[in-house]
């Protein structure tokens, strides 16, 4: 049933209409968190979401421009190579949460020029830690839930990408 399904998704424009849409909604999930939930982004939370913008950006130049199969080929290729990067993001951030690792320069600190830079920056917005949990489910942060979601649709985009370079852009060996 799912190989089914993942022959169906990876036709045509289907693949990358789910890449874009997959972008969308992670993107408007973050807002959302943000913007409803209250939960205020780090500096590595921002950072998450710049590929996602990215990615959907591709996803619809591939549906607009895909038809060639060497630029389709390259679309969603580059595609799965920026969602790997938020992958890689996501894994440093959950490594700050846990103290793995320490966290970038600007994540517990807002960068100023001046001190009257400061002071305003530091009123206008909340300094968020990057290695403070803020929100979690089944004890897992919001920036693990984001390393499962950009590796499962950079895989989807990979597999994509391969599906389109063969001939005929399909195989039964996916």
């Amino acid at each position: 049933m799912m190989r089914i399904w993942l022959d169906h998704a990876l036709e045509g424009w289907r693949a990358p209409a789910l890449l874009a849409s997959g972008a969308v909604g992670a993107l408007g999930a973050a807002l959302v968190m943000q913007h409803g939930v209250g939960v205020q982004p780090c500096v590595l939370c921002v950072y998450q979401r710049w590929p996602y913008v990215i990615a959907g950006a591709l996803a619809l130049l591939t549906l607009v421009f895909g038809r060639r199969r060497s630029l389709r080929v390259g679309l969603l290729g580059l595609i799965g190579l920026v969602l790997l990067a938020d992958t890689g993001i996501a894994v440093f951030h959950v490594g700050v949460e846990y103290h793995w690792w320490a966290g970038l320069s600007g994540c517990s600190v807002v960068p100023a020029a001046t001190v009257e830079d400061l002071r305003a920056r530091l009123l206008e917005q909340p300094v968020v830690p990057c290695d403070e949990i803020s929100w979690s489910l089944f004890g897992i942060s919001l920036a693990g839930y984001n390393v499962l979601i950009t590796l499962a649709l950079a895989a989807f985009a990979l597999l994509a990408a391969r599906r389109a370079a063969l001939p005929g852009g399909r195989t039964d060996a996916v």
